[in-house]
């Protein structure tokens, strides 16, 4: 058999469109705050939190790879986790802050930021 006598396959695809001529969706409103200086400058925490999955050896590599801390203060604050279910582990500005958590996350430990009094 020839090449010039295939037949070729042309596959296609298919898209189901469903209208809902009833349905009306509302606009999203989206409320923007502007955060005042002093909001941004006043003191975060970041805070760890408890969790039974992660082992004691690996959240303290953990804290002494993202914040520099020697064994002795990442055990200190592993174990005040461990034993309180949440730990400060830095206080400072807010970006600063938002940057350890997501740092952090990426090591699947639950963290969170809040607000000094």
């Amino acid at each position: 058999m020839s090449r010039l006598s295939r037949k070729k396959e042309t596959k296609f695809a298919t898209t189901l469109v469903i209208n809902f001529p009833h349905a009306t969706l509302e606009a999203p409103t989206i409320e923007k705050k502007e955060a005042t200086s002093q909001e941004i400058e006043m003191p975060w925490n970041v805070v760890v939190h408890n969790d039974p999955v992660n082992l004691m050896s690996y959240v303290t590599m953990v804290f002494q790879r993202v914040f520099g801390y020697p064994r002795e203060r990442a055990e200190k604050h592993m174990l005040e986790v461990h034993h309180s279910g949440r730990s400060i582990l830095w206080s400072g500005v807010r970006e600063r802050a938002e940057l350890y958590v997501q740092q952090l996350h990426g090591y699947l430990l639950l963290a969170t930021i809040e607000k000094t009094v």
